[in-house]
């Protein structure tokens, strides 16, 4: 017999924080399988949660949060797979919130952090940007591309864990991997709370930010390559055009230059045009196995 609920939290020396969560958790949700993933922890975390009861599993070496979320999702034996970061920062109350959600017919339900939720303006500036790329890369709202906060359906969501990378931004693949599949994201916002201690945040705004970018950049690509590679063909043919009117004015001419990027932005398109039809055939099987399901 399968549990209703697993919830899942990657950890790595959190033994601070979840000092007071598990015991939060634990009577919210005393039927509840809970399944902590110690991510290499060098402090008490294993400790802690046997202290309360909770069960652990652990990586021999630290191998990312993205590793633990798929080490915890292959061990857990719930319908509903909860994610939720182990610094204290999300609510144990707030659960119930996206579980009813997915019971009223969503596959995904992702607690969208408030604005005021974020630690400094920078940090609100740049996730508005890959909300808004990740948006329309998929050509779906998105509300929050990187909140760890979520639940899922657990056996669409295995289907996904070889896409998921073993660092920290599982939630920008699993977010777009669920919408090109046609399975319902939904949203419920939620407020986050500082960490346990005011730690700061594990992730380096600039460094990871940049790696978010092309995150999204490279999902767009696998998963909307139109929406990544026309327009890329089109610059480069309105570059080539541009550059070769500026030459033909001036001295009457076509110049390998406005050839070569006339002939990039023809295989660019060409690209994409192939790029489509593998990503329509990568989701074939996905797409026909949820139609049975429906049925």
């Amino acid at each position: 017999m399968t549990c209703n609920i697993s919830i899942i939290l990657p950890a790595k020396n959190e033994a601070e924080s979840l000092e007071k969560l598990l015991p939060e958790l634990r009577q919210n949700f005393p039927e509840e399988e809970i399944i902590v993933v110690d991510d290499g922890s060098t402090d008490n975390t294993v400790e802690i949660c046997e202290r309360n009861q909770i069960r652990v599993v652990s990586h021999v070496y630290s191998m990312g949060n993205g590793a633990a979320i798929k080490t915890g999702t292959r061990n857990a034996q719930g319908n509903i797979l909860v994610f939720m970061d182990a610094d204290g920062q999300h609510r144990p109350e707030d659960i119930n919130r996206l579980t009813e959600k997915v019971e009223r017919g969503f596959d995904m339900v992702v607690g969208a952090r408030q604005m005021d939720s974020h630690a400094s303006l920078a940090r609100r500036i740049a996730n508005t940007i890959y909300n808004k790329l990740a948006s329309w890369m998929t050509g779906y709202p998105i509300e929050d591309l990187t909140s760890g906060f979520r639940a899922a359906r657990a056996r669409h969501f295995k289907k996904f864990l070889y896409l998921l990378p073993n660092k920290f931004s599982y939630p920008t693949t699993s977010t777009m991997a669920f919408f090109r599949s046609g399975l319902p994201v939904g949203y419920v916002p939620i407020k986050a709370l500082n960490r346990t201690g005011d730690r700061k945040s594990h992730i380096r705004l600039f460094h990871d930010g940049f790696r978010f970018l092309i995150i999204s950049l490279k999902i767009g690509a696998l998963f909307s390559p139109m929406r990544f590679f026309l327009p890329v063909s089109g610059a480069l043919f309105l570059a080539g055009l541009g550059y070769y009117a500026y030459t033909y004015f001036n001295w009457g001419r076509l110049t390998n230059m406005s050839t070569i990027l006339f002939m990039a932005s023809l295989f660019t398109f060409l690209i994409g045009i192939v790029s489509e039809q593998i990503s329509a055939l990568h989701y074939k099987d996905i797409v026909e196995t949820t139609r049975r399901t429906v049925r």
